[in-house]
């Protein structure tokens, strides 16, 4: 209660969107990138991602922030996203979308957002397909491509699932779009 003793009004949620990414193609991990953490993403998956991104922009994606993993080629990904949209939001890592982390670790990470309308979470599989069934109250996991997106509208952050699935874009599909 407030000191005149009348109860502060509660602010409605305000809704937002979730934009998940999956990194685009990188190099195979083996002798050439013995430390998972610094594969890059090669140069075809770089020119693809800057093609979907394309496609991102003629569907009218405007972001706030863009979240992603530590891991070189989610970073290098999230870099492309922000460079390709007129919006250019600002690129933030989070441990929290690093492979394994728990769904509840990244709802967590984006409660800090709560300000933000409009976020990408750039991450790795299967964690993003985990995150995406969990957000969404479903059983099985999405299967996300290298470099597919996926929109979900929440009621509010911090989180309060379910979110709703607004659409699931293949990379080919953005690309088409950005052309």
């Amino acid at each position: 209660m407030s000191h005149t003793g009348r109860r502060a009004p509660i602010l409605p949620a305000t809704p937002a969107t979730l934009y998940l990414v999956r990194h685009a193609i990188a190099a195979e991990s083996g002798e050439d990138w013995p430390d998972d953490t610094k594969r890059p993403l090669t140069h075809r998956g770089m020119a693809r991602m800057r093609e979907a991104v394309s496609g991102l922009e003629a569907l009218g994606v405007e972001l706030d922030l863009v979240l992603t993993s530590p891991l070189l080629r989610a970073h290098q990904t999230a870099e492309l996203l922000a460079a390709g949209l007129t919006s250019a939001p600002p690129v933030e890592v989070t441990d929290a979308l690093l492979p394994g982390q728990p769904s509840a670790r990244v709802a967590e990470a984006l409660g800090g957002h709560a300000r933000c309308r409009a976020i990408a979470l750039v991450g790795h599989e299967p964690g993003l397909g985990e995150f995406a069934a969990w957000l969404l109250g479903v059983r099985e996991p999405l299967a996300f491509k290298k470099g597919a997106v996926c929109r979900i509208d929440v009621a509010a952050l911090p989180l309060v699932p379910p979110g709703q699935l607004a659409w699931f874009a293949l990379p080919k599909m953005l690309r088409a779009l950005g052309q």
